[in-house]
């Protein structure tokens, strides 16, 4: 499968780089042509990796990851055009923080909105599925590095086919053993404020290598 990552972070380059492991061509875009950090990804991941802008990304893949920051992420998707996401998935790793009054940051979205929500309404035509956005990104494609799996992802979006196709990923693809679907796209809201915690738990615990899970 051709796969789109906007986003060159390191949540953009990890997710990357296991796609291209498993075998998917990867093109990672980003605001311009020729980016840094795009082309040593690029370099760094393999003959089916590439770079180039958001637009040629998006054009480029059958599944697309928004890797971008939350704040930023309507406007790189605007930048990736909404014809060149037309028909396809689009899971939403973002977050919607905010760090101009400093740390830790807070939400610029929240309790009646989400990031989630404003790209599946700004691109109706895409099939917006958000998951993976509340651990740290070593985590996202390796859950077995911490508690042999034994944790819980979340998703949640509006297309019952995509959720299916993504949730084979997740499991088959990057080995989450638990996947709670929360239900249509507005659970987003609550993912994205699992952050506020998060953020804590992270200078409380002096690492990002903790995970939520639920048990019934």
């Amino acid at each position: 499968m051709n796969i789109a990552i906007l986003g060159t972070g390191m949540v953009g380059s990890t997710i990357g780089g296991k796609m291209s492991q498993l075998g998917h061509k990867v093109k990672m875009g980003s605001r311009t042509a020729g980016n840094e950090k795009a082309a040593a990804w690029a370099q760094a991941a393999g003959a089916g990796a590439s770079q180039g802008t958001f637009a040629e990304a998006a054009a480029f893949g059958e599944m697309v990851f928004n890797c971008t920051s939350g704040t930023g992420s309507l406007s790189a998707l605007a930048m990736a055009g909404a014809a060149n996401l037309d028909g396809k998935i689009i899971i939403d790793i973002s977050n919607p923080l905010d760090f101009s009054k400093g740390m830790p940051p807070t939400l610029g979205i929240c309790n009646t909105d989400s990031v989630g929500e404003q790209i599946q309404t700004a691109f109706p035509g895409a099939k917006v599925v958000k998951t993976l956005n509340t651990t740290n990104a070593l985590l996202m494609v390796n859950p077995a590095q911490l508690a042999g799996g034994d944790h819980t992802m979340f998703m949640c979006g509006n297309d019952a086919e995509a959720k299916a196709k993504v949730l084979d990923l997740l499991k088959n693809g990057f080995g989450w053993r638990d996947v709670v679907d929360l239900g249509d796209i507005t659970a987003a809201r609550g993912q994205e404020m699992i952050l506020p915690i998060w953020l804590r738990l992270w200078g409380a615990l002096k690492t990002p290598n903790f995970n939520f899970k639920i048990t019934r």
